[in-house]
């Protein structure tokens, strides 16, 4: 735990003194081990008209001194119009600096890293807000339809052919890109941090002793969630080990804490003003590529390097998706 609070603390001081972060960035924990590749995993459909899907994401334990894999899963946004920005592991002054994820108007930088369904890397392709109401692009994420009808097909977003690597962070070794003009605007704009239901999400998969990396070697057991204590799926899209009680149990104290911390927060529409009703300049599908997981062949088993390496990204044919799970 002392050395958890050491590295936090080294970090604060490379946010400030470093010219190449920005304003509104949340520093959540720096380490010295490069995080694992992002495992490839099938997307389980969206469940719920209205949910919105949060990438999986490697997250630290300074307690298990160890990485640990939080599932993708659909989520309730906090106000219609709001769009994910995925946190990102950066490295700065010789640690990797975790940025949080949060709500806005807007995609912010997410590091450049590829986590698919929408997210490729910069911005999100994966539907639009139109009005209270959010319309998914079914060529790039997966829907339930019997129950979700608010749909769209753009396929201009899909490419063929694309470099597979599967990097989780941006640095020497990983993803090089810097933030966008557009999304440096709004990275400066009013946030909302992961809701409640995000932060027990979180504290469940750190809990679970088979999603630390030690322990998976980078292969999760449970890589998605259809939502929140709901359905677990493995890579293939396979229904996983099912919550059980104790899964819930555990996370049970962290959800009446991260409420009273979160108050009602989560339901204030931003800066106080009436919620914007126009489609966010951020959600509109343009031509870059965004990859699902589901179309490319996993790679090799992922090694904790001290320090960066320079790997090479390797070019292959995408293969056909693998089928998507039924809810």
């Amino acid at each position: 735990m002392k050395k958890t609070i050491k590295y936090f603390m080294i970090g604060i001081a490379v946010m400030i003194s470093s010219p190449k972060l920005f304003a509104q960035i949340s520093i959540g924990i720096s380490v010295h081990i490069n995080p694992p590749a992002l495992p490839v995993y099938s997307q389980p459909a969206c469940p719920v008209e209205g949910y919105l899907w949060v990438p999986g994401y490697w997250a630290w334990s300074g307690d298990a001194n160890d990485f640990y894999w939080v599932p993708g899963v659909w989520v309730s946004p906090p106000q219609p119009g709001l769009l994910w920005t995925p946190g990102y592991w950066g490295y700065e002054g010789d640690l990797y600096v975790f940025h949080r994820g949060y709500w806005g108007r807007h995609i912010g930088f997410y590091g450049g890293v590829n986590y698919g369904y929408g997210y490729s890397g910069s911005g999100f392709y994966g539907g639009r807000w139109e009005g209270n109401s959010f319309r998914y692009n079914t060529a790039v994420v997966n829907v339930n339809n019997t129950v979700v009808h608010n749909t769209y097909i753009d396929r201009t977003v899909i490419v063929n052919n694309t470099t597979v690597n599967n990097v989780s962070y941006n640095g020497p070794g990983g993803v090089t890109a810097k933030p966008r003009p557009e999304e440096v605007r709004a990275m400066n704009e009013s946030h909302i941090q992961p809701t409640v239901q995000q932060q027990s999400h979180e504290k469940v998969a750190q809990n679970n002793p088979a999603q630390f990396a030690k322990a998976n070697n980078g292969r999760p057991a449970t890589t998605s969630m259809n939502k929140v204590n709901g359905r677990q799926f493995n890579g293939e899209g396979s229904n996983a080990r099912a919550m059980s009680a104790s899964d819930k149990a555990a996370a049970a104290p962290h959800n009446a804490q991260a409420a009273d911390a979160a108050g009602n927060t989560n339901n204030r529409p931003l800066n106080g003003q009436a919620q914007r009703t126009r489609q966010p300049a951020g959600s509109v599908v343009n031509n870059r590529a965004a990859r699902p997981f589901g179309q490319v062949k996993a790679n090799a088993p992922a090694t904790h390097n001290r320090m960066p390496a320079q790997r090479k990204p390797v070019q292959r044919q995408q293969e056909r998706p693998v089928e998507k799970p039924r809810e």
